[in-house]
């Protein structure tokens, strides 16, 4: 997909499809890379708090939840597809039509 370029509006969708596969995937894979990047930053800092010997307290707790809770929020996180949506509501028409009339030909 083509980028517009700076200063012009973004274009205009027109349709409520969503993404490609690959896009998608891209986007699942960043958010869990990113949610395990801090699952192992919490490993990191409970194991410097272990070595300095921090007495009792919350602070190491906080990152022992963590380290055990992030794995299932990223996998939940990256099992979560992402849906679309252009803000506008598909309403249903009051019309029972199902199709456009049959048109004149006066060319």
């Amino acid at each position: 997909m083509a980028r517009p370029n700076r200063g012009e509006p973004p274009p205009i969708r027109i349709t409520t499809a969503s993404a490609g596969a690959r896009a998608d995937i891209a986007s699942r894979q960043k958010r869990y890379i990113i949610t395990m990047g801090v699952r192992t930053l919490c490993f990191a800092v409970v194991a410097c708090l272990a070595i300095w010997h921090v007495g009792p307290g919350w602070l190491p707790w906080i990152f022992v939840v963590g380290a055990v809770f992030l794995p299932y929020i990223a996998v939940v996180m990256a099992n979560a597809s992402s849906t679309k949506s252009d803000g506008f509501e598909l309403l249903d028409g009051s019309s029972q039509d199902k199709q456009l009339p049959p048109g004149t030909d006066s060319e």
